[in-house]
C-alpha cells in the first residue's frame, strides 16, 4: 500500500470512529485501532486515540453541559482517578494480555445479554458504589486502552436518559485521557511525525464527531441503549481478534 493510500486511510478511519464516538459518546479507540495497528506501530496509535478522544469528548461533555450534574459525576472521577494510578501499576507485573481476554469475554457477553434481556429495574445504590465503579472501570479501562468502558455499562445499568449518561460518562473519559495524555507527554512520545498526522486526520475527526451528534440527536433512549450494547459488542470483538 502506497503512503498516499495509507493517508487515506488514517483520515477515513479518524472520520468513521468519530462519528460513531459522536453518535454515543465512547468506541473511538476500538474502532479506529482496529485500522490503524494495520498501518501504525501501537505507540503511534495510543497517542493518536488519546488525542483525539480527547478532543471528541471534551466537545461532548461541553455539548452536553445541560445535563451536567456535579452531584452524580463526583464519585466516578474520585474513584476514577486512583483507578488509573492503579490500573497503569498493576500492568507493571501482571499479563495485560490476559485481562484483555477476560473484559473481552464480559464484553462480548453483557452485550449479547443486554440486546436479547427483556427490560430490568435500574440499580438504585448510593455514591460510595459509584465511586467503586468509577475505581474498577479506571484499573480495567486502564489496562486494556479503552479508559472507562465499564463505566458506561454501569450508566446503563443505572437507568439513566442517554443525556444524563453521556454527562457521566464524557467528563469521566475527559479526566482519565488527560492523565494518560500528561504521561505520554512526559515519555517523550508525541513525535514531529504524530503531531502531523494528528493535522491530517483533523478535518475528518471534526467532520465525523459533527455527523455524530447530529445521529445522536435522532436516537431515542431506546436506540441509544441499543446502539451503546452494539459498540460495547464491537469493542469485544475487537480485543477477542486482537488477541495474542
Amino acid at each position: 500500500m502506497g503512503a498516499l493510500a495509507e493517508l487515506a486511510l488514517f483520515a477515513s478511519a479518524a472520520f468513521i470512529a468519530a462519528m460513531f464516538a459522536g453518535a454515543t459518546g465512547f468506541a473511538f479507540a476500538p474502532i479506529a485501532a482496529s485500522v490503524w495497528l494495520h498501518i501504525l506501530s501501537p505507540l503511534e496509535v495510543a497517542t493518536l486515540t488519546i488525542t483525539y478522544n480527547f478532543l471528541i469528548q471534551g466537545y461532548g461533555t461541553w455539548k452536553l453541559r445541560h445535563s451536567f450534574n456535579w452531584g452524580r459525576l463526583w464519585p466516578f472521577v474520585i474513584g476514577g482517578v486512583p483507578g488509573v494510578v492503579t490500573g497503569i501499576s498493576v500492568l507493571r507485573w501482571s499479563n495485560p494480555a490476559s485481562m484483555r481476554l477476560v473484559v473481552a469475554v464480559f464484553l462480548v457477553l453483557y452485550s449479547l445479554y443486554g440486546l436479547v434481556r427483556p427490560a430490568f429495574k435500574p440499580l438504585r445504590v448510593g455514591a460510595a458504589t459509584d465511586a467503586l465503579a468509577g475505581f474498577l472501570g479506571s484499573v480495567l479501562g486502564s489496562m486494556v486502552g479503552f479508559p472507562g468502558i465499564l463505566v458506561v455499562i454501569w450508566c446503563g445499568l443505572r437507568g439513566w436518559s442517554k443525556d444524563e449518561q453521556r454527562a457521566v460518562f464524557q467528563p469521566m473519559a475527559v479526566v482519565l485521557l488527560l492523565i494518560a495524555g500528561i504521561t505520554l507527554a512526559a515519555s517523550g512520545s508525541i513525535t514531529r511525525p504524530i503531531a502531523e498526522l494528528l493535522m491530517i486526520g483533523l478535518p475528518g475527526l471534526l467532520l465525523g464527531t459533527w455527523a455524530g451528534f447530529e445521529l445522536y440527536g435522532r436516537l431515542n433512549d431506546e436506540a441509544f441503549r441499543k446502539a451503546v450494547l452494539a459498540l460495547l459488542l464491537a469493542s469485544g470483538l475487537f480485543l477477542l481478534a486482537t488477541f495474542r
